[in-house]
């Protein structure tokens, strides 16, 4: 009898992830939406001139870094146990 209830106990349906992890996931996901959001613009309005703003600090450094971040959290929001 005590085999079929350890048995039972180890197929009991848990969630794969804890609250904490879903709130890690949330803001990584937040910090990816940011980084591609700064990313974002820059285009000119008129095809005959040539916008500099392109190639800003924030969208040529800070962007990436943010949106790779994100995705190197998230992976730790997965794999973290709590």
């Amino acid at each position: 009898m005590k085999k079929f209830k350890e048995i039972n106990d180890k197929n009991d349906p848990k969630m794969p992830l804890s609250l904490k992890n879903y709130i890690l996931l949330l803001a990584g996901l937040i910090v990816i939406i940011l980084g591609f959001v700064l990313m974002a613009g820059g285009g000119s309005d008129s095809p005959d001139e040539f916008n500099y703003a392109m190639f800003s600090w924030r969208r040529i450094t800070l962007a990436p870094i943010l949106v790779i971040g994100g995705f190197i959290f998230e992976i730790y929001a997965i794999l973290k146990r709590f």
